[in-house]
């Protein structure tokens, strides 16, 4: 039989953490960070009130599957386009560059285990955190802002990609890159027939006539393509995260024009992740969070300020490319907000582990560099946004 009692603990958690930091408005912690601590708090390494039984692993997997459904619902491929295209794609392949370069390093000195591995976890962004803060800053719209959201965007694209690509499948990297294109295709029949049913005005209808009824019918669909992407992956040897963050790429293609879907689903979806699965997944991630491992020896505490300056090198330095357009004091804040990462992390350290391609000590440092990392550089970022009276 299921057991709810450790899931309750991590839902009264997940409750909780955001009503405590909206009643302290002053403290601008995203939710995230508060929600790995407490499971962190409550779990094996502190209090030992919870331990990941069945039920959390598969309402916590969900939570993965829709946090990079969701994160590929975000994209909007109209920035993605000229300039803003040129500059964040090569920014990056230098990031990538820069990755290997520091994290071969780290295995020559024997402080990771599988350097590329690594270098693959330390070249994402944290998308939803950029497009929180340049929200409260009005920079949504503007050069520097398409510019960051752009980077962010292909940041998580790229290193899903990447991770699916050399630490997915058993064939090897051609095989692994045949499926993946074979999983691309898919992707493109889906979003062929689903534009397609935009032309049929019987489907529509009935699609109106059903959206707001107990059958929610587009929020079931959405969570067909979903369910269907991510088990189209598993079934192909790659990682479901990039069958999640695929479907949502599809779904938001299909969107563009806002006729095929309605006003309020990505709202109905972002209350059913956000709401529920998503958070288990973060708390979840914190009961898991091996703290002894990390504090155990001096050196492997050590490794959490190593890897936080790793990705301000390997994340924050390609923003130079954009200084032409945007001024120095802009360059300075896109490389801040490229240097935040933290779910990415999480998703990659625990297939990391999984494999047995990455220690404990090593996982636990490189989160602790992620929660740092949203700590610390969005708010640098947003002061320095608020203090420039111009570009530069």
């Amino acid at each position: 039989m299921p057991s709810f009692g450790g899931l309750l603990v991590i839902m009264a958690v997940a409750f909780l953490v955001p009503l405590a930091l909206g009643l302290a408005p002053q403290v601008r912690l995203p939710s995230v960070v508060l929600e790995i601590v407490a499971g962190i708090a409550i779990g094996p390494a502190v209090a030992g009130w919870v331990r990941i039984n069945p039920t959390i692993e598969v309402v916590s997997l969900l939570g993965l599957a829709f946090l990079l459904f969701l994160a590929g619902l975000e994209i909007d491929f109209d920035q993605l386009r000229g300039r803003v295209l040129g500059l964040s794609a090569a920014g990056f392949v230098l990031s990538f560059a820069l990755a290997v370069g520091v994290c071969l390093a780290l295995g020559a000195a024997g402080l990771v285990r599988t350097p590329l591995l690594v270098a693959i976890i330390l070249c994402a962004t944290s998308l939803g955190v950029i497009v929180a803060v340049l929200k409260d800053a009005g920079e949504v719209s503007s050069t520097f802002g398409q510019l960051a959201i752009a980077a962010g965007t292909i940041a998580d694209f790229g290193g899903i990609i990447l991770l699916s690509l050399f630490f997915s499948g058993e064939g090897g990297v051609g095989a692994t890159a045949a499926l993946l294109g074979g999983l691309a295709a898919l992707a493109i029949v889906v979003l062929v027939v689903v534009r397609g049913t935009e032309r049929s005005r019987v489907i529509r209808d009935d699609l109106v006539r059903l959206q707001d009824t107990t059958a929610q019918i587009r929020v079931r669909g959405a969570l067909v393509l979903l369910v269907g992407f991510a088990a189209a992956a598993e079934a192909l040897g790659l990682e479901v995260i990039l069958g999640a963050f695929m479907a949502g790429a599809i779904l938001s293609l299909a969107d563009r024009d806002e006729r095929m879907t309605h006003s309020d689903l990505r709202l109905k979806l972002e209350a059913a992740g956000f709401g529920f699965f998503i958070p288990v997944f973060f708390v979840a991630s914190g009961v898991r969070f091996d703290l002894e491992a990390l504090i155990s020896e001096p050196s492997n505490l050590a490794m959490v300020p190593v890897f936080l300056v790793a990705l301000l090198v390997i994340r924050g330095m390609p923003a130079l490319l954009y200084r032409a357009d945007i001024g120095s004091r802009r360059t300075v804040v896109a490389g801040l907000l490229q240097a935040t990462s933290l779910p990415f992390i999480v998703a990659a350290v625990a297939i990391g582990m999984e494999l047995e391609l990455i220690g404990s000590a090593e996982g636990a440092a490189l989160i602790g560099a992620g929660l740092l990392s949203v700590l610390l550089f969005p708010l640098a970022g947003l002061t320095l946004l608020r203090g420039a009276a111009d570009p530069d």
